[in-house]
C-alpha cells in the first residue's frame, strides 16, 4: 500500500504542535487545508479564558497561523457531536463507576471519524495532526502505528482507536520530534502561538475536578455515601464514589494509621472500599470495543502492554476473545482501573490494538 495524493486536511487546534505540523507538510510539498474543530465555548463549560482548548481563542489563534502560511481555513462546528460522544459519554462512565479517557473518544469519534469524513468531502488525500506518534511503512506493503521519537511525548496510547485502514491516509508529522524542536520552528517563523502553554489533558475539566463539573454539566446531585475496608466495615464517609478512582490515596474522606486506597466502588449502594496498597493489583483484565492495529491473530500471544497513560509497558499474555480481548499479566499490576485504555505494543514499539478496561481480576500481588 503506497501513499497516492498531495492534499492534506491538517487538524489545526490552534496550539503550537498542530501549527509545527502544517509548516512542516507545507515544506514537504504537501497542498494543506487547515481546519478547527470548534468543541465548545468557554462560556458553555464556566471556565476562565485561556486555560482550555478548541474555543474561540484558539481558533483564531489557527487562523493566524493558516494566514501566515497562505493556506485555507476553515472552522468546524462540532459541538453536538463532542457534547454527545465525548462530554456525555465521560459523564457516564464515570456515574458507572469507571475512570474514561475523554481524548480518546475525541480521537475516535471526531477526529478519526468526523475529520476523515470532512476530508473525504474536500478532495482530501489524508488527514494530519500534531499528535506525538509515527506511522511507518511496515515492510510487507502495509503501514504500522508506532511510538514517536521522543518517549517522552508519546502519544501513540490515545491513538489505537484509528482504524487500521486509515492508516494509509493519516499523517504525524511531528513523530520525529522533540517538543523543544517544535517550539524552535514556530519561534522561527513567528508564530503567535511559539510560547502558548499545552493543553490539558481534559479541555473540559482545566481544574481537575471532575465531580464539580458533572455536577454543573447536569445538575444533578451526586449523594455521599459509606467507605468500607475489606472486610465490609464502615470507617468513614465520601463526597460520592464517583468522584473517586481507583488507587486513589489522598483525599478519601478516612483517617488511617497506615496508607490506605481507594481498591473498589460500588455505585449501585455508593460505596467505596478502600485498603492497603497490597490489594490494588490485578492478575489480569479484559478489554472491550478492542481495535486491531494488525491482522487479527487466531490464538494467545506474548506481547508488552499498558493500561495507563505513563505505565511503562508490561509483559502480558494476550488473549484474543471475539471483539474483546483479555490481558494476562506476567506481574500483578497496580490499579488496573475500569474505564481506562488497554493498549498492546510489540517489542519494536509498535501498536498491536487497544480497548477499553471493563474487568479486572484480582491476583496474588508482590506483597504477599
Amino acid at each position: 500500500m503506497k501513499r497516492n495524493g498531495r492534499r492534506v486536511l491538517v487538524a489545526m487546534s490552534g496550539g503550537v504542535d498542530s501549527s509545527v505540523a502544517a509548516w512542516l507538510l507545507r515544506q514537504q510539498g504537501y497542498e494543506c487545508v487547515g481546519v478547527t474543530m470548534k468543541l465548545f465555548g468557554n462560556e458553555t463549560l464556566n471556565l476562565d479564558k485561556g486555560h482550555s482548548c478548541c474555543t474561540l481563542d484558539d481558533v483564531e489563534d489557527a487562523r493566524e497561523v493558516a494566514r501566515k502560511m497562505g493556506i485555507p481555513h476553515y472552522v468546524f462546528n462540532f459541538s453536538d457531536d463532542f457534547e454527545e460522544k465525548v462530554i456525555r459519554r465521560f459523564i457516564d462512565a464515570y456515574e458507572r463507576g469507571e475512570t474514561p479517557n475523554p481524548c480518546i473518544d475525541c480521537n475516535r469519534f471526531l477526529k478519526f471519524d468526523k475529520l476523515h469524513r470532512r476530508a473525504q468531502e474536500l478532495k482530501c488525500d489524508y488527514i494530519a495532526t500534531g499528535h506525538y506518534a509515527q506511522i511507518l511503512e511496515d515492510g510487507g506493503g502495509g503501514f504500522r502505528m508506532t511510538k514517536a521519537a521522543d518517549l517522552s511525548r508519546d502519544q501513540s496510547y490515545v491513538l489505537y482507536p484509528i482504524p487500521r485502514e486509515q492508516l494509509t491516509q493519516t499523517l504525524f508529522p511531528l513523530g520525529g520530534l522533540t517538543k523543544a524542536e517544535v517550539r524552535e520552528i514556530a519561534e522561527r517563523e513567528g508564530f503567535v502561538n511559539a510560547r502558548k502553554h499545552d493543553s490539558q489533558d481534559i479541555c473540559f475539566v482545566p481544574d481537575g475536578d471532575y465531580l464539580a463539573f458533572m455536577k454543573r454539566h447536569t445538575g444533578k446531585t451526586y449523594p455521599e455515601g459509606d467507605i468500607i475496608d475489606q472486610s465490609g466495615r464502615v470507617v468513614g464517609r465520601h463526597r460520592n464514589a464517583a468522584g473517586l478512582t481507583i488507587g486513589q490515596r489522598r483525599g478519601v474522606g478516612v483517617s488511617s494509621s497506615g496508607r490506605i486506597y481507594v481498591c473498589s466502588k460500588c455505585m449501585a449502594d455508593n460505596t467505596v472500599t478502600v485498603g492497603p496498597e497490597e490489594a490494588l493489583y490485578s492478575a489480569a483484565c479484559t478489554a472491550t470495543d478492542w481495535n486491531w492495529l494488525i491482522s487479527p491473530p487466531d490464538g494467545p500471544f506474548t506481547a508488552l502492554a499498558k493500561t495507563r497513560y505513563r505505565q511503562t509497558e508490561q509483559l502480558v499474555t494476550v488473549v484474543p476473545e471475539g471483539d474483546r480481548v483479555r490481558l494476562e499479566f506476567a506481574q500483578p499490576q497496580r490499579a488496573v482501573t475500569p474505564g481506562q485504555a488497554a493498549v498492546a505494543y510489540d517489542e519494536s514499539g509498535a501498536v498491536l490494538g487497544g480497548g477499553a478496561i471493563t474487568e479486572v481480576a484480582k491476583g496474588p500481588s508482590f506483597f504477599l
